[in-house]
């Protein structure tokens, strides 16, 4: 059985996101905790949480994530630092007390930073033309490490950290970025969400069998399949190698349907989550119509 998902609204509370990922035909969730562009605290009584883990039993919810707030930067040494480490302690809380897996999560920006474009292009599957910058030796590196390793000692032990990959000028554009994170934190709740979106847009070319099939074996020997907790699947509005993030639906942008296919059934990634964060082609988000193409993609 695919495990197939989307990101909605959890207007009304917490229990209200199943039924609607449940209509899409969705058998995995991925939420907000709050709001993505505040940083008020979520929290949850236990009645609502034993709701909640019921509901998601009774409509064959198999999995549900958090996607942690927009204003996250564990690489930041001013306030936005400190409220980052507190909202996802307290989102982790939260996702146990639920059952939810744990938080995807855009590490931040080194917001000084100023690098070329064609600088960030991987040869491969490594760093671009002069190598990634060394993070490891960028000041606030040791920064985002503390914070990440803060974050995973205040929060219940069976919850996931989960560095989502990105397509742009952030924290995590390359696998080896994601790679030395991992290494330096050393700690298993640290897994790796990949966003097709965010692969094209960096400039990750997974089109064909060989090509998917040398990057899982990149990211295996740099990070450790066991690590790949599920993917984000979107279409991109933009060119390969953009480094621009703008979503569209499935099929309909630049990423193009042999893409889903070969990652939807790959024998590495078919058991995996995958979680639609599209538009919507009524500009409401993940939609069925969405939805009905990934599994048209899948093979009986």
């Amino acid at each position: 059985m695919h495990i197939f998902g989307g990101h909605v609204s959890i207007a009304g509370g917490y229990k209200e996101a199943l039924p609607r990922v449940h209509a899409i035909g969705g058998n995995a969730l991925q939420m907000f905790s709050g709001s993505p562009r505040g940083w008020n605290l979520p929290k949850v009584a236990p009645a609502e949480a034993e709701v909640f883990r019921a509901e998601a039993k009774k409509l064959g919810i198999i999995v549900a994530y958090f996607h942690a707030s927009y204003l996250v930067n564990l690489a930041d040494d001013g306030p936005n630092g400190k409220h980052s480490v507190d909202a996802l302690v307290a989102e982790l809380t939260v996702a146990e007390a639920l059952g939810v897996r744990g938080s995807i999560i855009h590490l931040g920006s080194f917001k000084e930073e100023k690098i070329k474009a064609e600088a960030l292009m991987p040869t491969l599957f490594g760093g671009g033309k002069d190598s990634m910058p060394a993070y490891e030796k960028h000041p606030k590196y040791a920064l985002l490490i503390s914070n990440i390793k803060a974050v995973l000692k205040k929060s219940p032990k069976n919850t996931f950290f989960i560095i989502e990959d990105m397509g742009m000028r952030k924290i995590g554009r390359s696998l080896d970025e994601i790679a030395n994170i991992v290494k330096d934190v050393d700690d298993p709740r640290v897994k790796v969400c990949l966003d097709t979106c965010h692969l094209h847009a960096a400039g990750y070319d997974i089109s064909t069998k060989k090509k998917l099939d040398e990057f899982l074996e990149y990211f295996d020997t740099a990070i450790g399949l066991d690590r790949l907790e599920c993917f984000h699947v979107n279409d991109s509005r933009d060119e390969f190698g953009s480094l621009r993030d703008r979503h569209d639906n499935i099929g309909e942008g630049k990423v193009g349907k042999d893409v889903f296919k070969l990652t939807l059934n790959h024998p590495k990634l078919k058991t995996l989550p995958f979680i639609l964060e599209v538009p919507g082609f009524d500009d409401n988000g993940p939609d069925q119509k969405n939805m009905n193409i990934l599994k048209s993609l899948t093979k009986v």
